[in-house]
């Protein structure tokens, strides 16, 4: 036999089957460019430049990863879908007088045409899409960034063999598959029916079990630091019983429907319910894997999406200036910054540098961690707080105390009439009335003599913490008041704080510039500090700064989910519509036979649309129930990023749940329409 005759033979096999073949190679050049972008990222040596290029790095390494499992998992789940469907093509070829050494050629030839025309392909739109990834990452990080346009050789080859090496493995499969069959297996291959499943009560009930032991961790963990540490167990519980009651669970319900005469002896449910039924233990996995992926898409997108979002929020409230200068001090060691002096030093280093200064604000605050405690969790307590934390985040607090002068000094806003005694809450916490602190060694030992009396405006500084704990910002009438209750508070558990703000009229470049001067100064000049009296540690941060680190994390997780979002939504498409071809081929013989024996062509219709509708959307019902559910969890782990407000995060998830649904809906149109030519 010619040499030439089996590349030929290769391509005409490919052509024949380009209903198989072609999302096959679409599929391969996807991904191939997907993975090429992240690794070409990845080595850019423009993101080693940039400010905050660990967290690209460290999002484009995980991008690649978790892709290029994926990959594996789907291009090995559409082999095994096309050996299926060609079973008869090469049993006809082992008929017709080859040996599986000359099909095992053809094999070896087509795929070297799916490496050509996939892989080859994928590179080139891989380097398309580099330039214009680059350009949506500085978007999305908002600062510029020198990435260089090029080709990346590097991640051309590591691609390359990436993909090629699945591609072997691929066909050392397919050999196997061969050369272990023989003839009338191939030919019989694709017409192998299926028995009725039996009802598995056991895996229903495990399943039913899993999903809402799932579900109870999802919905009633409230502490973010739990709901993170909880977070995978929930999700292993939720795919366990998402497998398992789409596999034993759906195949009990079709089985009540048919037992229901009512319901069952009709044109189009008899029809759909006894094809499902009988299809059901192979189509259950792909109808779980369509919910499963599905699902990840939506809370991968809306998870970073709502990150994303919140950071500007979120750096508004940690650094209300442009440049925030913290010095902490311990007045138990005699230690007391001097304000004026505090203010003159960023003044005077802010003129030398020709960087104008809009405006000033100093103020000093107390911050110490509580308990909030309510009811009766300790003998005799009252509504108030324990000078000491918890292991419960929910009931921890992060507690700012500032005098009337201090909040006058760092709002701009006239200070608050208070008497000795009383006390003044900014923006949430505690109810006006009598404030109660207990001692952490005796809670007989209280300080009581506190009452709140107004509500003040927040003030963004102490509206956000850096940890899991919620704020709480009170304002004394003066020094005396704060001095008591840090006295009473104990210094081991307490910090002071002074709080110079100073704005800039200034680019970002230049404040970030003024940074680095004054990180430079404070090791070059010994006295850079006098005249700012004693103190403990001096830090500065530059709000520019600030936002290079922020949206490098959250825009680095954003343009990942993006293109991990892209890819999972790429295999839930990919499974969907092989799916669709597959029982398609199945179902031609049998509604070929219902209307032979005198079912209208409306009633097959009618049927078919019953059966792809019930089938179809019964997944994305699933996955939305599951977004509903997760809601809660996701929601608290974002607070351990300083994300906290609750209607983004649900805008964030409503608006990924309507976009996924419309995709969704496109996407059954299409592979419904493929369904309905091949039945017909």
């Amino acid at each position: 036999m010619r040499n030439g005759l089996y590349p030929k033979l290769a391509a005409q096999g490919m052509r024949q089957n380009r209903r198989f073949f072609v999302p096959y190679l679409l599929a391969l050049a996807g991904l191939t460019a997907a993975f090429y972008v992240m690794s070409a990222l990845c080595a850019d040596p423009g993101v080693l430049n940039m400010r905050g290029f660990a967290y690209v790095q460290v999002m484009m390494t995980i991008g690649m990863f978790v892709a290029g499992i994926l990959s594996a998992v789907l291009l090995l789940y559409i082999n095994s879908f096309l050996m299926k469907q060609r079973k008869k093509e090469l049993g006809l070829y082992n008929i017709l007088g080859m040996g599986k050494g000359n099909i095992a050629l053809i094999q070896c030839w087509e795929s070297l045409f799916t490496a050509v025309l996939g892989i080859g392909g994928g590179l080139v739109l891989g380097i398309a899409f580099h330039k214009l990834s680059t350009i949506a990452l500085v978007r999305l990080l908002q600062f510029s960034i020198p990435f260089h346009s090029s080709l990346s050789l590097p991640a051309m080859v590591t691609t390359a063999m990436f993909f090629g090496a699945l591609l072997g493995a691929a066909l050392l499969l397919n050999l196997f598959r061969v050369r272990v069959s023989n003839p009338i297996e191939l030919l019989r291959g694709g017409s192998v029916g299926e028995k009725e499943p039996k009802t598995r009560w056991l895996m229903a009930v495990i399943g039913a079990l899993c999903l809402g032991a799932g579900y109870f961790i999802a919905v009633t963990t409230k502490d973010p630091a739990l709901a993170m540490a909880f977070y995978f167990l929930a999700v292993i519980l939720v795919i366990i019983g998402t497998y398992c009651l789409f596999t034993a669970g759906s195949i009990a319900l079709l089985k009540i429907l048919r037992k229901n005469r009512g319901f069952y002896y009709q044109t189009g449910h008899f029809i759909g319910v006894s094809g499902m039924l009988y299809r059901m233990k192979r189509n259950a996995v792909g109808l779980a894997n369509i919910c499963i992926l599905s699902t990840m898409v939506m809370v991968m997108l809306s998870g970073t999406l709502a990150l994303y979002l919140g950071q500007g929020e979120l750096i508004a409230a940690q650094y209300p200036a442009s440049l925030n200068m913290s010095i902490r001090f311990d007045p138990a060691q005699g230690q007391n910054p001097n304000l004026e002096g505090a203010a003159a030093l960023a003044q005077r280093f802010a003129d030398e540098h020709d960087v104008p200064v809009t405006s000033l604000r100093v103020g000093q605050y107390m911050q110490v961690g509580v308990t909030e405690i309510q009811g009766d969790e300790f003998p005799g307590a009252k509504p108030g707080y324990l000078t000491s934390t918890s292991n419960d985040n929910t009931a921890n607090r992060t507690l700012f105390v500032l005098t009337a002068a201090d909040y006058a000094g760092l709002s701009g806003q006239p200070a608050p009439l208070l008497s000795s005694g009383e006390l003044a809450v900014c923006g949430a916490g505690p109810a006006p009335g009598p404030l109660t602190f207990f001692y952490y060694a005796d809670l007989d030992t209280t300080l009581s003599s506190f009452t709140i009396t107004q509500a003040l405006p927040a003030l963004s500084m102490f509206s956000v913490t850096a940890n899991m704990t919620e704020p709480v910002c009170l304002v004394t009438a003066d020094e005396a008041d704060r001095a008591a209750l840090w006295d009473f508070v104990g210094h081991e558990f307490t910090r002071s704080y002074t709080l110079v703000l100073a704005e800039l009229d200034c680019s970002n470049e230049a404040e970030l510039a003024l940074v680095d001067a004054w990180s430079d100064a404070v090791i070059t000049d010994e006295h850079f500090f006098d005249g700012t009296g004693s103190w403990e540690s001096w830090r500065v941060d530059s709000r520019a700064e600030m936002s290079v680190d922020g949206y490098s994390m959250a825009g680095g997780f954003l343009f990942l989910g993006i293109i991990l979002g892209v890819i999972f939504l790429m295999a839930t498409v990919l499974i969907i519509y092989y799916k669709q071809v597959s029982e398609g081929y199945e179902d031609q013989g049998r509604f070929e036979i219902m209307r032979k024996v005198g079912l209208s062509q409306r009633e097959v219709r009618s049927s078919i649309r019953s059966q792809v509708l019930t089938v179809f959307f019964l997944p994305i019902a699933v996955a939305a129930v599951h977004i509903l559910f997760d809601f809660n969890l996701v929601a608290r782990m974002l607070t351990m990023f300083g994300v906290r407000n609750v209607m983004t995060v649900a805008l964030c998830t409503g608006g990924t749940l309507l976009a996924f649904l419309a995709v969704y809906a496109l996407v059954y149109l299409l592979t419904a329409r493929t369904y309905y030519k091949i039945v017909r």
